[in-house]
């Protein structure tokens, strides 16, 4: 899938609006910030918040898997695994809240949409069903167990527009780590960077990218 090497019309309108999940959806980086931070201490690799930004955020189940397996061994990688994912399911049971200003977007948003996400179904079917916004995405809702190649590499966003019929030129991606965002543009599509999470925004910026740190903004920008 060579995606075109501009946007037909980066201006817009879109013909589709593409959402990550955590952190643009969902304000689950947090949650997943902390806990990595416990698990690094308690199987032998400190990490500050930062390097946990940089190394992981908006990364694959599997890319973050090899990172680890690398520094700690296959083992240590399978124990990290399984406990982060016990630990960020009780956090997102009693903790999780929806991005502030997220349902005022969608609500505002009539162009078609959907998710595209480096998480799995499941977590995505817990944190989306947790926060009221499931129903939403129903049956557009799209991950990167899916492809190949998860983000930087632009496969999962191409997915996304194929499967949802719309050309990639005619995408706009909302995303929040600096691997979204350059897939989006490896992808040939618009990025919005939200920034008002985890990542800086000089992280986001870049080519064919808005960064914009109010979620409530995005309907604005879209047609601006």
């Amino acid at each position: 899938m060579a995606p075109p090497s501009e946007p037909s019309d980066p201006s817009g309108p879109f013909d589709l609006i593409i959402f990550d999940c955590d952190g643009v959806l969902v304000d689950s980086e947090p949650l997943a910030l902390r806990i990595c931070v416990e698990l690094g201490a308690e199987l032998g690799w400190p990490l500050t918040e930062e390097e946990i930004i940089d190394r992981f955020l908006g990364r694959s189940e599997r890319a973050v898997r090899a990172q680890i397996a690398e520094r700690l061994g296959e083992e240590a990688a399978g124990r990290w695994g399984e406990w982060y994912r016990e630990r960020l399911d009780l956090a997102i049971d009693t903790e999780l809240t929806a991005v502030d200003g997220i349902t005022e977007v969608l609500d505002a948003i009539t162009v078609p949409h959907c998710i595209a996400s480096s998480g799995r179904h499941a977590k995505m079917r817990r944190t989306l069903g947790r926060t009221g916004l499931y129903e939403r995405f129903a049956g557009r809702i799209f991950s990167a167990s899916e492809v190949a190649r998860g983000k930087p590499e632009p496969d999962l966003f191409l997915y996304a527009a194929s499967r949802m019929g719309v050309e990639p030129g005619r995408c706009a991606v909302i995303e929040d780590s600096q691997y979204g965002v350059r897939a989006a543009r490896a992808a040939g599509m618009r990025s919005f960077g939200y920034a008002g999470g985890l990542t800086p925004a000089a992280w986001l910026a870049g080519d064919n990218t808005v960064v914009f740190d109010d979620m409530r903004k995005l309907p604005t920008l879209l047609t601006t």
